[in-house]
């Protein structure tokens, strides 16, 4: 499955150069993953509940070109790698055509006590991942 969707970036957002924090970029990057789960009707709430908990386990980022205040950007997701107990995510943020910063995330899941490990069929998020 892949998915996009879009945000326009707040004034906020922007560092004194006036364009978007690069720490800015990584808060885009989980909210369209947690969109991709919900999209996908994965109960990410149960999970946590449950003592399940996705982690990211390692951030590689591209910065290509700046976003400014009230630029529309979209951002894509799709799965990268799945492995035994997580998988890596391939993240594109574009204003329109031209790409802005491509990353994969890696993430694994934990237990409560912060253990890898392989949660219950309900929550197994690797095939979303696939």
């Amino acid at each position: 499955m892949k998915q996009e969707i879009q945000l326009v970036v707040r004034s906020y957002e922007c560092d004194s150069y006036g364009h978007v924090n690069h720490a800015v970029y990584v808060n885009y990057l989980e909210h369209a993953r947690m969109q991709y789960l919900q999209a996908a009707g994965h109960d990410y709430p149960g999970m946590v509940a449950a003592g399940y908990f996705m982690v990211v386990i390692r951030l590689e980022v591209a910065y290509r070109r700046p976003a400014y205040a009230h630029d529309e950007v979209s951002i894509e997701t799709e799965p990268k790698a799945q492995r035994r107990v997580g998988g890596t995510i391939h993240q594109v943020i574009r204003r329109g055509e031209e790409v802005l910063v491509e990353a994969d995330v890696t993430w694994c899941l934990v237990d409560r006590e912060g253990r890898p490990t392989k949660p219950p069929a309900a929550y197994d998020v690797r095939g979303l991942f696939s």
